[in-house]
């Protein structure tokens, strides 16, 4: 029964993972056009000259110009990263294959990672998890219950809250990185298996240029030693602080993948949207 339930919270942890960003810059989207061809014609203010009928010849320049845009380019299905991964997974930190949105301003960033933290799934995912602690008495001084489940869920709730807004907000504002996941896409499956679990060490910055991944790395460590505030003396050791710190770094690694080969999984196996 042990073995049953922690196959069960592991599968959560990976479905629901970390809820990623919430509303923003459209993450399968591309570089706006030029401001060319995103100019409106201007209103004619002179009367109609000989010989073209109700400004048609505006409107035909208008159409010249609106044709000669670049065409952007489209995403093939098995490369679309979805907005939510079977409609529970906020998947909004995923950017599909090819595209090359700007990055987050701050406020979309704090916002991101507002909606990130009270996203309905990181209820479900912190009360999963606090079942498994209060189960196998990670800390014995929060008690057992239904009392200690409630210790060891408000405790839970908070580490990951003060994670998101680390993680997704302050420090990538800081250091100006991006810290969504962009897609690989194509290549072997453990290219792209590398590939993704790699980002946690990796990730581009505002000019899109390979960076140390400082937010990840430090803004984790740092949810780890503000924990130290609220969880029992008895289990606030050196041991039990690298052990969860991994499992962070770990979860997040292991939703990179998950989010890269999602696309695939849709289509080739399951035959529908991604």
């Amino acid at each position: 029964m042990k073995h049953f339930i922690g196959l069960l919270v592991c599968l959560a942890v990976v479905l629901l993972g970390e809820p990623a960003f919430g509303q923003q810059v459209d993450s399968n989207s591309t570089p706006p056009a030029s401001p060319q061809a995103t100019q409106p014609a201007p209103a004619p203010s002179q009367p109609t000259p000989p010989g073209t009928k109700d400004g048609s010849s505006g409107a035909s320049q208008g159409a010249n110009q609106a044709a000669s845009a670049p065409a952007q380019p489209e995403i093939p299905l098995s490369k679309q990263q979805p907005k939510r991964i079977l409609g529970v997974m906020p998947n909004y930190r995923a950017v599909s294959a090819g595209a090359i949105p700007p990055p987050p301003t701050p406020k979309q960033a704090f916002r991101i990672a507002t909606k990130n933290s009270f996203d309905y799934s990181s209820f479900v995912f912190v009360g999963l998890t606090s079942a498994f602690a209060e189960w196998s008495d990670a800390h014995p001084q929060l008690g057992e219950g239904w009392a200690g489940y409630g210790r060891y869920y408000w405790r839970g709730f908070l580490d990951k809250t003060d994670g998101n807004y680390l993680v997704i907000f302050a420090l990538p504002t800081i250091f100006h990185q991006d810290e969504r996941y962009f897609a690989l896409g194509e290549g072997g499956v453990w290219k792209r298996f590398g590939y993704a679990v790699s980002r946690v060490a990796v990730t581009p910055n505002y000019h899109g240029e390979k960076s140390f991944n400082v937010s990840e790395l430090l803004g984790r460590g740092m949810a780890q030693g503000i924990s130290l505030a609220y969880y029992p003396s008895k289990t606030r050791t050196a041991g039990a602080l690298m052990s969860k710190y991994g499992y962070a770094i770990m979860r997040d690694a292991l939703t990179n993948a998950f989010r890269e080969f999602w696309p695939d999984i849709a289509v080739h196996v399951l035959h529908r949207h991604p």
